[in-house]
C-alpha cells in the first residue's frame, strides 16, 4: 500500500502533507512553490510509492466551488496528466487554514513562528488529508456495520 500526498495549493506556496504507509495518519511535509513542485513531486516518487492524491479544493458556504478554483483547476488538470495512473480526490478545504492556525497555537507554537505562511501552508495540508483519511475510514465502518 502506498502512501496519500495531501495539497494545499496555492499561487504562491503549496503546502504538501502525506500519510504513513498504512494510510491511517497524516503528517506535514514540506512546503514548496509553484516552480518547485514538478521537480519536487518527481524526486519524492522516485523513494516512496504513492496511491493517490488528496487535492483541497476550495469552496463556499452554499457549496459551490468558490471563485479561485479558476487557479486550482489548471494544477489538478496538469497533475491528472502527469500522473494518469494516481487516483485524484478533490476535498473541501474551507477553514483549513484557521485550523491551522489553531492548532499552532494550541500545540505551543510562537507568535512569530505562526506567521510563517509555509508552516500554516503544510499544516493545512495535513488537516485536509487526515479529514479525507477519518471520512474513509468513517464510510469503511458503516459499511462494516450494515
Amino acid at each position: 500500500m502506498g502512501r496519500i500526498i495531501g495539497i494545499d495549493y496555492g499561487s504562491k506556496r503549496i503546502g504538501l502533507a502525506v500519510t504513513d504507509p498504512m494510510q491511517i495518519f497524516a503528517s506535514p511535509l514540506i512546503t514548496v512553490s509553484p516552480h518547485e513542485f514538478d521537480n519536487f513531486m518527481r524526486d519524492y516518487l522516485l523513494t516512496d510509492e504513492v496511491d493517490a492524491f488528496v487535492i483541497g479544493y476550495p469552496m463556499q458556504m452554499n457549496n459551490q466551488p468558490s471563485e479561485s478554483v479558476v487557479y486550482i483547476n489548471p494544477f489538478i488538470k496538469k497533475l491528472k496528466k502527469t500522473y494518469p495512473e494516481k487516483t485524484i480526490y478533490l476535498a473541501d478545504e474551507r477553514f483549513t487554514s484557521q485550523m491551522a492556525i489553531r492548532t499552532m497555537i494550541d500545540g505551543g507554537v510562537k507568535k512569530k513562528d505562526r506567521k510563517d505562511k509555509s508552516m500554516v501552508d503544510k499544516i493545512s495540508a495535513s488537516i485536509i488529508l487526515q479529514s479525507f483519511l477519518d471520512n474513509k475510514f468513517n464510510k469503511n465502518q458503516n459499511i462494516h456495520q450494515k
